[in-house]
């Protein structure tokens, strides 16, 4: 399982990397296996501020439909429009083109609430 150490991660298995004053945030390598073969991805919230924990969408796989949870609060600035075409991106990188939401971290100490690389793997075992 990949599980890189410059992002954080929450209990419900998505991932933020900060650059600057905006953040991305995905579904966990762990997610995405568990999840299986990701059919279509349900995000309409682009503009919207939302609370950290806040369902942001949904990820839709074969197997089963999950919701999809904001790590901290902020503005969804920008949603990833190459994985409504190409879902599959989310399986086969989901670090990389496979990110979900570009958004503004409304409060940046909530970072510090959430699972490093370590503290992750220990969860997920």
């Amino acid at each position: 399982m990949n599980t890189p150490s410059n992002l954080r991660y929450t209990k419900e298995h998505e991932w933020i990397r900060v650059e600057g004053d905006v953040a991305y945030v995905g579904i966990t390598d762990y997610a995405q296996s568990e999840l299986g073969e990701i059919v279509f991805l349900d995000i309409n919230t682009e503009g919207e501020t939302l609370a950290q924990n806040e369902v942001f969408g949904s990820v839709e796989a074969v197997k089963t439909v999950s919701d999809l949870n904001m790590p901290v609060a902020g503005e969804v600035l920008e949603i990833n429009e190459a994985i409504n075409d190409q879902p599959e991106l989310v399986n086969n990188d989901p670090y990389g083109e496979g990110w979900m939401i570009k958004i503004s971290v409304a409060n940046p100490d909530e970072l510090d609430t959430l699972l490093d690389a370590e503290g992750y793997q220990a969860y997920v075992g």
